[in-house]
């Protein structure tokens, strides 16, 4: 009996240091001292999704001393007085460094979850009172109700054009709006949520039956892949398995991506799919997107391993779809350890395809 329970907490002891070390080394990678995530694959810019991201790594990680300096220097520095939300991009060097005035609620939203959770964790009030007044922003300046839906625009300007909007599905951050939800009571919140899951069924294109980065919604409901972007599933709509699978691992959700990446071996999955020719990208998954891939299929994976070819929208992706992080969304486990996936091989930024236009740092995307 002893053997077994000296066993067990070497194994779960073993399970944590991996994962302080995957934290160690993303903030040894992209942390500046100043409290910048510094996106490697994007020129060195920086932005409200990588801070965010960071800051929700922070918590789970229990390092309270970066996630201040993450929180203080978003804060200070891309704060928008006049709407509460965040300027979503940050150019170090450049003559205005925020010269893109709109938001990203991806970002914003992350931002604003992440502190509910470190006013839980570190019993902090002041975090709760921030993470209020950005969701409270975020309701009044980017909720909208439209063609019968409740939905969160991608950014307060640009992207509602009347007789339709954008979305960005892989805004859809379920449990984030499930824990404000819980603390507000608010329904916005829940129809959200709800609505939310009512569109991505519809969003079934191609032979893929996925939805793509980008997606219009008419006025008369209609769904479509929205003009100005690729028609394809590649680096932004890889992270809606991600939030589905942190609420619900379970979710009938999940089920396209599943049936979807099933038709692949691992190390030959397709990086994205055109939904529209079924076109393949000529180059395989990096790990970061492995990481999601395994975890939405379930699949045995080792501890998240930050390597020197890790760029870094690869190591976060790791880091995120590492059991850690999907239990964001649960409190009471937070304490639990355990393993993630990744592996080895990464694509330069360069090999993404559409880099400006494929993912997080997608220039046209926020324009106002």
């Amino acid at each position: 009996m002893l053997v077994r329970i000296l066993i067990a907490a070497t194994l779960m002891f073993s399970s944590f240091a991996h994962a302080d070390a995957a934290w160690e080394s993303y903030k040894s990678r992209f942390l500046q001292p100043d409290g910048r995530i510094v996106d490697t694959g994007n020129g060195g810019v920086s932005h409200t999704e990588g801070q965010g991201f960071a800051m929700v790594m922070a918590v789970e990680n229990n390092d309270r001393q970066s996630f201040d300096k993450l929180w203080q220097w978003t804060d200070k520095t891309l704060r928008n007085k006049q709407n509460g939300l965040f300027y979503w991009r940050y150019t170090p060097g450049a003559a205005n460094p925020v010269a893109d005035r709109n938001n990203a609620t991806d970002g914003d939203t992350m931002i604003a979850w992440a502190l509910l959770r470190a006013g839980q964790r570190w019993q902090e009030p002041a975090y709760g009172k921030a993470s209020d007044a950005i969701t409270r922003s975020l309701l009044k300046h980017a909720v909208i109700t439209f063609a019968g839906y409740r939905l969160m625009l991608p950014g307060a300007q640009g992207f509602n054009l009347g007789d339709k909007v954008n979305l960005n599905p892989s805004y859809f951050i379920f449990p984030a709006w499930q824990a404000f939800y819980q603390r507000s009571h608010l329904v916005a919140w829940r129809d959200l949520g709800s609505d939310a899951k009512k569109l991505l069924p519809k969003m079934d294109w191609g032979s893929s039956h996925l939805p793509s980065d980008w997606v219009t919604l008419s006025a008369d409901g209609k769904l479509a892949p929205a003009q100005g972007w690729p028609p394809r599933m590649s680096y932004d709509a890889v992270r809606i398995p991600m939030y589905i699978y942190w609420q619900d691992p379970k979710s009938p959700l999940l089920t396209p991506w599943r049936n979807w990446w099933q038709g692949f071996s691992r190390s030959k999955t397709p990086a994205w799919v055109n939904v529209y020719t079924s076109d393949m990208s000529p180059y395989s998954m990096n790990e970061g997107l492995l990481a999601v891939r395994d975890l939405t299929l379930g699949s045995n994976v080792e501890n998240p391993y930050i390597t020197a070819k890790d760029d870094y929208y690869s190591a976060s992706l790791k880091i995120l779809a590492s059991p850690p992080a999907r239990r964001q969304s649960a409190p009471s486990r937070q304490n639990q350890s355990p393993p993630s996936s990744a592996s080895t091989a990464l694509h330069c930024a360069a090999g993404r395809g559409q880099p400006a236009a494929a993912r997080c740092c997608r220039p046209s995307n926020r324009r106002s």
